[in-house]
């Protein structure tokens, strides 16, 4: 099987079952349910974004299309970096849930802006559309 077909799916799997999981989570904090608390809720978020790395690594490897090198490689990774800081404060660190609120929309238009790099293979994104 190609490679690049091979870890393509199981990039774009793992980004659907990472987004998902952390919307739910998100709805969660929100209505102070308590399966926010179950092991499973916090263990399976990590194994699944290890792979989508794992993924995402390999991609650019196959690809040869690297962060510093390529601008959109390079805003997808920073565009990560924006989400995964602003998920933290959304699920964990916000002192109030309105704070975590607005942690949560951020964390989620960020998630938004990279797979709009990732469709457009330009750092703009959906930010393109905009500017025009």
């Amino acid at each position: 099987m190609d490679a690049y077909f091979l870890l393509k799916h199981l990039h774009v799997a793992c980004v659907v079952i990472s987004i998902t999981g952390f919307f739910l989570r998100g709805v969660w904090m929100l209505t102070d349910s308590p399966l926010l608390d179950r092991l499973w809720v916090r263990v399976v978020p990590h194994v699944n974004d290890t792979l989508l790395l794992v993924g995402a690594i390999g991609l650019s490897l196959v690809l040869e299309q690297y962060p510093f090198v390529h601008g959109w490689v390079t805003a997808k990774v920073l565009g990560l970096l924006a989400y995964i800081g602003l998920g933290m404060f959304a699920l964990r660190r916000g002192r109030s849930k309105a704070l975590r609120t607005g942690f949560w929309l951020a964390s989620l238009a960020s998630f938004a802006y990279i797979v709009s790099v990732a469709l457009t293979k330009d750092p703009l994104g959906f930010l393109t559309w905009v500017a025009r």
